[in-house]
């Protein structure tokens, strides 16, 4: 997905600027980088964050960082943040989204005689297109709408100018910005989580496509939101940290909400609830809570070394990373029927060899519950759950074991309860080793998370999208 962190302060920014972007790690596992403004210019750095933590590749960097103004970016694929000449003046901006008219928009430019600089694997950076086609107008604000009426797909950014920052969210708000304020000192983020421990109180959730402007006394209103919204419904199942909130709703209450429906929909008999760390936690507390069953920790985490373990592009080392991360504790596994809540099933390559080794350390049963209805659509929006082959998703893949062709009756294996999502859920807890296997409702995600359906993207679940993202 990625995140965007940035700071306008009367005084020097570059701690809150280095610490905002690390509180937002867990958006991504690519690449990081920061840029600043001073009277001497603009200075940036970035760094490949596959193998180490944000904060250790930048702590080096950040003593020859001075300046009052500055943007970072924890980002899913391109280098950012660009610094870019023009018409308009210096600046540099960073991007999150998915612009799926990606080769479409560059061979326009082509056509136009205009040439790209940033390219990785001989693609266009996406960061830098969305630079182009901003210096092709008069003024920022003007280039940005631009921007997001022809880009398919989604875009938020930050743009860092020699007089302050232009935050804009994307189109339809797939993916949220957040307003803080201090004494001295404005900032915008991806999440709100950012904002607490840097003495920022959040301020304002920017709108579906709205524009402001952001100095250290404050902010103005560039471009009003629109009436239109489908903000990614999968940032409070998964991707948002706890303490953040989006909407003006926190992450860690809708995951008890979720944990409360599914329980209210089971009456399997078990002895614990547990959840898949991290963002499975949440999910079992709101289960085991409703169902006032004791909550244990049967597996722990091991962080420091491994990333997510849908991230990496080879499956090899997708399956290693599942195994390795979570460590089992013999003591409360043996002889007990465990519940598990769990964020989603994407691929399944990490529930696959764990849910084995539960039952090789003495586990009578094995019972999953993710918190999400079954993921069947790859998602167009935000770089979540995108691959090579829609094969991976562990519902697609059900589907071609059930159907002999992937694509065959998605509705209806979409649709709870139909003989065909039984079917596939079925297929699914088979491949997995599960005692039991029962997904959440989508009915009862949306109301865990109090939003009207048509403003949420629901996209990956049942492949339904409201309005046009071009």
């Amino acid at each position: 997905m990625g995140g965007l962190f940035g700071v306008v302060s009367k005084t020097d920014c570059v701690d809150d600027l280095f610490y905002g972007t690390d509180y937002l790690s867990h958006l991504g596992t690519m690449r990081g980088g920061l840029a600043v403004k001073n009277q001497d210019g603009y200075s940036r750095s970035i760094h490949n964050i596959e193998n180490a933590y944000f904060r250790s590749k930048f702590e080096q960097d950040i003593p020859r960082f001075h300046g009052t103004m500055g943007i970072g970016v924890i980002s899913d694929n391109d280098s950012q943040p660009l610094i870019i000449g023009s018409h308009l003046g210096n600046f540099s901006l960073v991007t999150v989204g998915k612009i799926n008219n990606l080769d479409e928009l560059a061979e326009k430019a082509y056509q136009n005689k205009a040439h790209f600089s940033e390219s990785a694997g001989g693609k266009t950076n996406p960061t830098e297109l969305v630079a182009m086609v901003i210096t092709e107008c008069a003024s920022f604000e003007e280039g940005i709408k631009k921007a997001q009426e022809v880009i398919r797909g989604s875009c938020s950014m930050l743009i860092l100018t020699d007089s302050g920052i232009y935050c804009a969210r994307d189109k339809l708000g797939r993916t949220p910005i957040v307003i803080g304020k201090k004494d001295g000192a404005m900032a915008a983020s991806s999440e709100s989580c950012a904002f607490p421990n840097l003495g920022f109180e959040t301020k304002k959730y920017l709108g579906p496509g709205e524009i402001v402007f952001l100095t250290a006394e404050g902010y103005e209103q560039r471009q009003p939101p629109g009436d239109k919204m489908q903000i990614c419904a999968f940032l409070w199942v998964y991707y948002g940290y706890p303490a953040s909130s989006y909407e003006g709703i926190n992450v860690e209450a809708v995951r008890y909400r979720c944990g409360n429906a599914l329980a209210k929909n089971d009456d399997v008999k078990i002895d614990c609830v547990a959840g898949i760390p991290d963002s499975g936690t949440g999910h079992a507390i709101g289960y085991a809570n409703e169902r006032r069953v004791p909550y244990i920790r049967p597996f722990v985490k091991y962080t420091p070394t491994w990333p997510r373990s849908f991230m990496p592009q080879n499956q090899t080392i997708r399956d290693l990373v599942a195994k390795m991360k979570l460590i089992p504790i013999n003591e409360l596994i043996q002889g007990k029927r465990i519940l598990f809540c769990e964020d989603s099933i994407v691929r399944g390559t990490q529930l696959q060899d764990n849910v084995q080794i539960l039952f090789d350390y003495g586990a009578l049963e094995v019972h999953m519950r993710p918190a999400c209805p079954t993921l069947i659509y790859p998602c167009e929006f935000l770089n979540f759950s995108t691959s090579r082959s829609t094969l991976d998703l562990a519902g697609r893949k059900a589907i071609q074991e059930i159907e002999h062709r992937e694509d065959k009756d998605l509705e209806a294996y979409a649709t709870a309860g139909s003989k065909q999502n039984l079917a596939m859920i079925d297929s699914i807890r088979k491949r997995l080793k599960l005692t039991s296997l029962k997904f959440q409702k989508m009915d009862d995600l949306v109301k865990a998370i109090g939003l009207p359906k048509e403003r949420l993207c629901t996209h990956c679940w049942d492949g339904t999208s409201f309005f046009s993202s071009s």
